[in-house]
């Protein structure tokens, strides 16, 4: 009987133990400015050391509360844990709102898209130039990277242009072609020979 007890509550212990850490350290949580309420919605997704951390490092680039656990829920919808704290810092540097690293989270982009989302502001593209992009992405549909929709806009194309020919399927490769093409008609307008006209002796 008593080693019935035992393993049951062996069992019971383990099982408690699948859903919460019971040694997990969350101070540093409560340190960084997490509220006790936070921590406590955090700990049923059984958080890891390094998650803690993973958070700590979004507080620090001014991540609310709340969106430090969606984005946690979120990686736990994937089936995984959350490592993407500098890709969220870096999408918020580049003038992104929580909302958006939200959406990218829930897509499970959030590491495969930060670096050309960062790059298309860089470019210089408007607001619902980079959202049309993003949002195609988001939706797995068809897409230039932001290097080459870059390279199409230094050769002239118009943002309308380029959102046109991504829209109609444009790959890597024919962007390549046209923007090849297209510097090299640049580079050849400026190489017509000039005659230069002197003073006439007298």
């Amino acid at each position: 009987m008593k080693s019935t007890h035992l393993l049951l509550g062996v069992s019971l212990l383990v099982a408690s133990g699948c859903h919460q850490h019971p040694l997990r350290d969350y101070r540093p949580l409560d340190q960084a400015g997490v509220n006790s309420g936070t921590i406590e919605q955090l700990k049923p997704l059984n958080i890891s050391d390094s998650e803690i951390q993973q958070v700590i490092n979004l507080k620090h680039a001014g991540v609310s509360d709340e969106t430090c656990v969606v984005l946690i829920s979120a990686a736990r919808s994937h089936n995984r844990q959350f490592s993407s704290s500098e890709s969220v810092a870096s999408l918020l540097g580049a003038r992104y709102t929580e909302s958006d690293v939200v959406d990218f989270a829930r897509a499970d982009k959030l590491d495969s898209v930060s670096g050309d989302a960062v790059m298309l502001r860089l470019i210089g593209l408007s607001d619902s130039t980079v959202r049309a992009v993003l949002q195609r992405d988001l939706q797995g549909l068809p897409t230039l990277s932001s290097a080459a929709i870059g390279r199409l806009k230094n050769t002239g194309l118009t943002e309308k242009q380029i959102l046109e020919r991504i829209n109609d399927g444009m790959t890597e490769e024919q962007a390549e072609v046209e923007a090849t093409s297209r510097e090299a008609v640049r580079n050849h307008a400026h190489t017509d020979f000039v005659r230069v006209r002197g003073r006439k002796p007298r």
